[in-house]
C-alpha cells in the first residue's frame, strides 16, 4: 500500500552511519550508530530500526542491533545500513597483526606513482609484494596483455640476450606501437557493444566491428570514442555507431547499457524499484533514460531472425520518457545530486556527453581505468568491473583516483594509461607468493594467474604449430582475434568462453577452466591435425638436421617464451631415443605436452 505523507511533515532525506570508516583490531566488538536526517534539518537515532548486512562475513559479522564482531582475518570490507529504502555504509579495515618494519617498504624501488600508492596500501594492510618477475615472464605477460599474442621464438631470444638496462621499457614501446594492438582492444570492447546479428542484421554487425577496430588502431581518445558513439545519427549501413541505437531501441535499454559500460554502474537495478544496495532511485533511472527520448528512427525496423534492412536515426524534439509508476514526464538529468534539468529543444544527448566527459565526473574516467586495469591484472579495483557502488568498496581508492586523474589529464589516451601500468613495478611482480601475501587475492601484491581468453589461446596454438585456422566468410590468414561475429564458427572458441551476443551484452566472459576445455586440448582432432600437418612447425623441425635439444628449445621458446631448464631438456630429449619413436612423433609428443600444461593455458 501507499504510505500517507502529511504535507507539513518533514521528508526523510538521507541516513548516515557512524563511524564512516574505522580500523579495528582482530577479535574486537564495536557498535554502529545510524541517524535519519529530515528536510527540516532535524535528525533522529534509528540504530535499532535499521537493517544491517556485512559484505564479507568471514572478516566482520553484524547483528540486528548494529554490533560489529571482527574475526581473525585481515582485510577491508563494508557494513551496509538500510532504513526505509535508504542506505549508507561503514568501511571496516582490519590490519594484519604481523607488521613489517617501515624500512622494508622504503627499500622497494618505485618506478612511478602506481608503486608509491600501492606500497602505502600494502603497509596499511600488512602485505609485502612478491619479487620482480623474470625477463621471460615479463615478455610473455606483457605481450599477452597488450596485444593478445605470444612473443615469437625469435623475439624471445633477442630479448633474453639483451643486456641493456632499459630493455623492458623498450618492449613496452614496441608493444604499444604494434598493429595487433587495435584488434585486441577492439575485440574487448566488442564484448561490450557487439550487437546480435539476428537482431540488427549481419552488415550492421560488420560495420560496427570495423569502426571499433579503426578506433583502436588510431588510438582514438576515449572521450571522442564515446562522443561519436552516443551522438551518432545516420544510416545503419553507412554510419557504424548508430548500430548501437538499432540494437538498443528503447531509452531504458540504452540507460542500462550506457550506465554499465561508461559509468561502471548497474543502474538497471533501479529500473523497477529503488536500488537495494545503492542510492539510485527509479527517478534517477528514468531521468537518465530521458536523454534518449527524442531519438527517432525511420526505415525498415527489426524483423528477427533476419534484419537486413536499413534505418535512419535522427533527433527530433518532442520525444518523452514517462515514469512507469507516476506516469510523470521525466526531464533529462544526469544521475546523482546535480539534478540539473536540460532543455529538450536541442538534442539532450549533447548535454549527457558534456557531463560524462567533464573532468570532475566521478564515474567516467574511473570506470574506464578499472576496465583496463582488470585486463592487465586479472581483476579490477572494483569487481565486477561494472559494479561501482558504495556497498562494493574500491580496493586502494587513492591509486584508482590517481590513475583516473592522470588518464583524464592525458586527454583520455588509452596508450598513455597502459604505458603507466606496464612500466610500474607492481605490474612486473612475480605470481609466486611470499609468506606475507599468500592469501592476497585482490590487493595486487603479486601477479594473479588467469586463463587466456578464447581468441588469444586459439591464435597462440596456431602461431606455435604454424598452421593457421580457416574461418567462414574470412580471407586466408585471418586470426581468431580478427573474427567479427560469433556466427564465424569455431568450436574451440566456444569451448573457451567466446561470448554470444544473442544473450544480452555487455558480456562478461567467464575465465573458469572446464572439463570441455581440457578435453579440447587433449583430444581434439583439430589440434592433432596441426601437430601432424606437413606445413607446420613440428614436421619442419622433424625434417631438419637440428639435434633434439635444439628442437626442444625452440618449442619452449615458442610456447612459454623461455628456455627449458636442464632437467626439462634432459627429459624431453630422452623421448627421441626411445624404441619405435621417430623424430616426428617425438616432436609431436613434446609439443602436445607443452600445450596441455597450466603454464601454457594461463597468463602468469
Amino acid at each position: 500500500g501507499m504510505v500517507y505523507q502529511h504535507p507539513d511533515e518533514p521528508v526523510l532525506d538521507r541516513i548516515s552511519v557512524e563511524p564512516r570508516e574505522r580500523t579495528y583490531a582482530r577479535r574486537s566488538t564495536e557498535g554502529l550508530k545510524v541517524k535519519a536526517h529530515y528536510s527540516d534539518g532535524s535528525n533522529r537515532d534509528v540504530t535499532r530500526l535499521a537493517e544491517y548486512v556485512s559484505n564479507e562475513k568471514e572478516l566482520v559479522q553484524v547483528d540486528e542491533a548494529g554490533v560489529l564482531r571482527v574475526g581473525n582475518l585481515s582485510g577491508e570490507s563494508v557494513v551496509i545500513a538500510r532504513y526505509l529504502g535508504l542506505i549508507d555504509v561503514s568501511r571496516v579495515t582490519v590490519p594484519t597483526e604481523r607488521k613489517l618494519p617501515a624500512k622494508a617498504y622504503a627499500r622497494l624501488p618505485a618506478h612511478n606513482f602506481v608503486d608509491t600508492l600501492a606500497y602505502a596500501h600494502f603497509r596499511k594492510m600488512g602485505l609485502f609484494p612478491s619479487e620482480l618477475c623474470s625477463d621471460a615472464e615479463f615478455l610473455r605477460r606483457a605481450s599477452l596483455d597488450t596485444l593478445g599474442r605470444l612473443a615469437s621464438a625469435v623475439e624471445t631470444r633477442a630479448f633474453l640476450s639483451d643486456t641493456a638496462r632499459d630493455k623492458r621499457a623498450r618492449v613496452v614501446e614496441r608493444l604499444l606501437s604494434d598493429p595487433a594492438f587495435g584488434d585486441y582492444w577492439a575485440n574487448k570492447w566488442a564484448d561490450l557493444l557487439r550487437p546480435n546479428p539476428d537482431r540488427v542484421g549481419v552488415k550492421s554487425v560488420y560495420l560496427m566491428d570495423q569502426w571499433l577496430r579503426e578506433s583502436f588502431r588510431a588510438n582514438k581518445p576515449y572521450d571522442q570514442f564515446v562522443r561519436e558513439l552516443l551522438l551518432a545519427e545516420g544510416n545503419n549501413h553507412r554510419d557504424a555507431p548508430v548500430v548501437l541505437y538499432r540494437d538498443r531501441r528503447e531509452p531504458p535499454e540504452l540507460t542500462t547499457l550506457v550506465s554499465q559500460v561508461f559509468l561502471g554502474t548497474r543502474m538497471e537495478c533501479a529500473k523497477c524499484h529503488h536500488h537495494p544496495n545503492e542510492k539510485w532511485s527509479q527517478n534517477d533511472f528514468y531521468q537518465f533514460a530521458a536523454f534518449f527520448g527524442s531519438l527517432k528512427q525511420k526505415g525498415a525496423g527489426l524483423s528477427p531472425p533476419i534484419s537486413p534492412g536499413t534505418e535512419t536515426f535522427y533527433f527530433t524534439p518532442g520525444g518523452t520518457v514517462k515514469h512507469p509508476v507516476t506516469e510523470e514526464i521525466m526531464n533529462p538529468s544526469p544521475p546523482g545530486p546535480s539534478g540539473q534539468n536540460i532543455s529538450t529543444n536541442a538534442d539532450p544527448r549533447h548535454e549527457l556527453v558534456k557531463w560524462l566527459v567533464a573532468p570532475g565526473n566521478p564515474y567516467f574516467a574511473r570506470a574506464a581505468v578499472n576496465r583496463v586495469w582488470a585486463s592487465f591484472f586479472g581483476r579490477g579495483f572494483v569487481e565486477p568491473v561494472d559494479d561501482f557502488r558504495s556497498s562494493n568498496p574500491v580496493v586502494n581508492e587513492p591509486l584508482l583516483n590517481a590513475l583516473a586523474a592522470d588518464f583524464a589529464s592525458a586527454g583520455f589516451d588509452f596508450k598513455h594509461l597502459m604505458r603507466v601500468i606496464l612500466s610500474s613495478r607492481l605490474y612486473q611482480l612475480s605470481s609466486t607468493p611470499n609468506e606475507f601475501n599468500l592469501s592476497d587475492t585482490k590487493n595486487f601484491s603479486r601477479s594473479y594467474r588467469r586463463r587466456l581468453p578464447a581468441e588469444v589461446l586459439l591464435d597462440a596454438v596456431n602461431d606455435i604449430t604454424e598452421v593457421p585456422e580457416e574461418y567462414s566468410g574470412s580471407p586466408p590468414g585471418t586470426r581468431a582475434m580478427q573474427t567479427w561475429s560469433y556466427k564465424v564458427g569455431s568450436q574451440f572458441m566456444d569451448a573457451f568462453g567466446r561470448p554470444n551476443p544473442s544473450s544480452d551484452c555487455p558480456c562478461d566472459r567467464t575465465a573458469r577452466p572446464s572439463v570441455v576445455q581440457s578435453l579440447h586440448m587433449m583430444n581434439a582432432r583439430g589440434l592433432h591435425a596441426k601437430l601432424t600437418d606437413g606445413r607446420g612447425r613440428v614436421q619442419r623441425l622433424a625434417r631438419s638436421s637440428n639435434p633434439p635439444d635444439e628442437m626442444v628449445t625452440e618449442l619452449y621458446l615458442a610456447s612459454y617464451n623461455r628456455f627449458p631448464t636442464a632437467e626439462e631438456l634432459t627429459r624431453a630429449t630422452e623421448i627421441y631415443s626411445q624404441e619405435k619413436v621417430t623424430r616426428a612423433t617425438a616432436t609431436e609428443d613434446v609439443l602436445w605436452a607443452l600445450l596441455n600444461s597450466a603454464e601454457f593455458v594461463f597468463n602468469h
